[in-house]
């Protein structure tokens, strides 16, 4: 459509911010799309704009950035085996590696983690373009507000090694959870999966995304966390992902979550 086209007041799209409406095309990222604004690489209806919350209707406005129509990109969905050591985000104040060093060379569009893994953590870690698909898959308050039966997030498997030999009470004690920090942690489901002479591994499963959930849970019993892997989100495995590899999801696997 034109710039310019009129439509009745009902049918116009909202306005919003053209930093948030570059992000939300997967375009960029809401912090680097107010960096192009300010920078006076953006044109909306041919008009130059460099105030980030300049008010823009997506798809009926015409943006331009450095001269070049935009258009919604194509959404794509990564799932990386995220190394142990590497934190999740863009860049770090501290100087630590991330896990956008995993993608060095790759010709990926712009991609924002969806959801995350503390720099201990390793395994399966979901990025995209499309922030909307990602708060979907991240927030269940999305699919309530939506008007689906009230639900939980996306279920999250983890293999976790731990620094004793699981006895009933502390496999009855994770299941029941723990109050920490006032809030109830608390997993959807803990099971042995093998024992060594000292240490041994559980899968505990999530379906909330509190943070650093499973280590505040294992600490408040006294237990230390060895190894922390995350394997599975909903159906979509690791399966034999490298580390430090990535692959693009299919339309299925998309759909999937």
């Amino acid at each position: 459509m034109s710039p310019g086209t009129m439509l009745p007041a009902t049918m116009l799209p909202a306005r919003h911010g053209v930093a948030r409406v570059i992000s939300k095309m997967g375009l960029a990222s809401r912090t680097q799309a107010a960096q192009w604004v300010r920078a006076g690489r953006v044109r909306v209806n041919g008009q130059l704009v460099q105030d980030p919350e300049h008010p823009v209707r997506q798809g009926l406005d015409l943006l331009a950035i450095d001269g070049q129509e935009t258009g919604a990109v194509r959404r794509i969905v990564v799932m990386l085996n995220k190394p142990r050591g590497l934190v999740t985000t863009r860049s770090d104040e501290q100087g630590r590696e991330t896990v956008y060093r995993c993608f060095a060379g790759s010709g990926l569009p712009w991609l924002a983690p969806v959801g995350r893994l503390d720099k201990a953590s390793e395994g399966l870690l979901l990025f995209c373009n499309d922030p909307s698909w990602a708060a979907s898959v991240t927030d269940p308050a999305n699919i309530r507000r939506a008007g689906a039966v009230p639900a939980k997030g996306v279920d999250k498997t983890y293999h976790v090694q731990i620094n004793c030999l699981p006895n009933a009470a502390l496999l009855a004690g994770l299941e029941q959870g723990v109050i920490c920090d006032g809030e109830r942690l608390r997993p959807k489901s803990v099971r042995t999966l093998r024992r060594g002479l000292k240490q041994a591994w559980l899968e505990i499963v999530l379906d909330e995304g509190r943070n650093r959930q499973i280590r505040r849970l294992l600490a408040a019993l006294d237990v230390m966390v060895l190894r922390l892997v995350r394997v599975a989100v909903g159906t979509l495995t690791l399966g034999a992902l490298a580390k430090g590899k990535w692959r693009e999801l299919t339309p299925e696997e998309i759909e999937s979550l």
